[in-house]
């Protein structure tokens, strides 16, 4: 039977319980929880038997355990910078330009920008190498942690030749006109200019991190306290590197070579991952982060930082200091499953989808888009789902040409699917910005949402007057 007519309206429940109790308590991990329990049993399962099941399908899957692969070979890489004292380092280098709030949050929404070949790295770099900058600049770590998100996914939906762009292309092959890759591909690029939600999302976070817009909602109380006390996280907050990688120092005497130790590691990710894109047209970010970490190891044991045992230990150290993202994580990815299995998304493009009128059906794409990606967490399953259904209602508009209507859906759908992708709080590219500039993940998700709905507002706006006008 199809799960979303088998339980209508109560496939929402799971994941709008989750996300609730997540704002209300600010427990990540105690909310899916509870979202999951209650997926269960909306499913009529024994709660004890059907949460084992689910564990084992939602965590036994290629997916999860590449995502979990490069948080563990995140944590050792962050446990090395510490142990050569890289960061610290490059942090003392950059200190001595006096750099402000304002410039600090700049370098790091440039710095999102240019790595815009992986929604992984991006974050994950930027947060760590930033980290130290911004709170010295007394930038809160719900600020840094905004600048990362904001500059993974939606940059990533702008570029046609990103993982994003070639996934959508893919999906376009066979819809109507689009016969093959390179008529898809082309669609993809002419996209870009509609994608209103990517292209607001960058421009907001350069204008408030040059202060031209000013900080609103909870995010104002966050930098006005680290501004004016100098708490870079708020009281209470729980941050998602543990305290292990902050306990990491180098051994006396150790002084680290910027261009080797912090330069390195990033010059092998970015060749590794950029090229292999180039050659195979799949970016290899695992194997980057690998690569990195083996560099490390080698390179500071060349330089007597410290002996391999102090070297392994300093890593099963890095492993301790992600094990909280790796809980949330894998508590998101069962809560997707469950969300998968009670038919969540098919549901809410069920009831939108009669919405789709010719003037409506750009608004009404993104919003769907929007609310799929939110409440499942994945921008990509959104693409999907989407892709087919909306597509083929563009051609009927354009009699089956592919018109500027057709251009604008694609961007709807990649707009309003990295929506989910970039503030849901089940969202992994979300846990990875939280992990990587070491904010509490509740803080980030409620900081960073106010901006996140004010370009989907000013998205929807445009996409309705785009309706009436191609």
């Amino acid at each position: 039977m199809d799960p979303a007519t088998s339980y209508g309206i109560l496939s929402l429940l799971p994941p709008l319980v989750a996300v609730v109790l997540a704002f209300i308590t600010r427990d990540a991990v105690f909310s899916l929880l509870i979202g999951i329990l209650v997926g269960i049993g909306v499913t009529g399962q024994n709660i004890l038997f059907g949460f084992t099941g689910l564990v084992q399908d939602a965590l036994g899957n290629a997916d999860f355990i590449w995502v979990v692969c490069i948080e563990v070979f995140v944590g050792i890489m962050v446990a090395y910078f510490q142990k050569s004292g890289a960061i610290d380092a490059f942090t003392k280098k950059i200190s001595k330009r006096n750099i402000n709030a304002v410039g600090a949050q700049v370098i790091s929404w440039l710095l999102g920008i240019f790595i815009f070949f992986s929604d992984y790295f991006s974050p994950l770099y930027v947060g760590t190498v930033m980290k130290g900058i911004t709170d010295k600049a007394r930038v809160s770590r719900e600020k840094l942690s905004y600048i990362c998100s904001s500059t993974s996914a939606p940059v990533c939906t702008l570029i046609p030749f990103s993982a994003w762009g070639v996934y959508e292309a893919g999906l376009l092959v066979g819809l109507g006109a689009f016969a093959d890759k390179t008529i898809a591909t082309n669609a993809v690029v002419k996209m870009v200019p509609y994608n209103f939600y990517g292209i607001i999302s960058i421009a907001l976070v350069g204008l408030i991190a040059m202060g031209i817009v000013p900080d609103f909602g909870p995010m104002r109380k966050a930098e006005k306290r680290a501004r004016e006390t100098g708490k870079v996280i708020a009281d209470g907050a729980k941050p998602m590197l543990g305290k292990e990688l902050e306990q990491i120092k180098p051994n006396e005497g150790v002084e680290a070579n910027l261009l080797i130790n912090f330069f390195g590691p990033a010059v092998i990710i970015i060749g590794v991952t950029l090229g292999t894109y180039l050659v195979t047209g799949n970016a290899k970010t695992l194997e980057g982060f690998i690569a990195a970490v083996v560099f490390q190891f080698v390179t500071m044991l060349f330089q007597k930082m410290a002996t391999v045992q102090e070297l392994m230990d300093t890593a099963i150290e890095g492993i301790k200091g992600i094990t909280s993202a790796v809980i949330i994580l894998s508590l998101a990815y069962c809560l997707n499953a469950i969300s998968k299995e009670l038919g969540t998304a098919n549901y809410v493009v069920s009831i939108t989808k009669t919405w789709m009128t010719p003037t409506l059906l750009l608004v009404f794409t993104f919003l769907t888009c929007a609310f799929v990606s939110f409440f499942t967490g994945t921008s990509w399953g959104t693409y999907a789902i989407m892709t087919p259904i909306a597509i083929p209602l563009a051609f009927e508009l354009t009699g089956g040409a592919i018109t500027n209507i057709v251009y604008a859906t694609i961007a709807a759908i990649m707009g309003g699917g990295c929506f989910g992708d970039h503030c849901s709080p089940i969202s992994d590219t979300n846990i990875l910005s939280s992990l990587a500039s070491g904010s509490d993940h509740m803080d980030h998700v409620k900081t960073q949402m106010p901006y996140a709905l004010t370009a989907a507002v000013v998205s929807c706006i445009l996409y309705l007057i785009l309706g009436f006008v191609l």
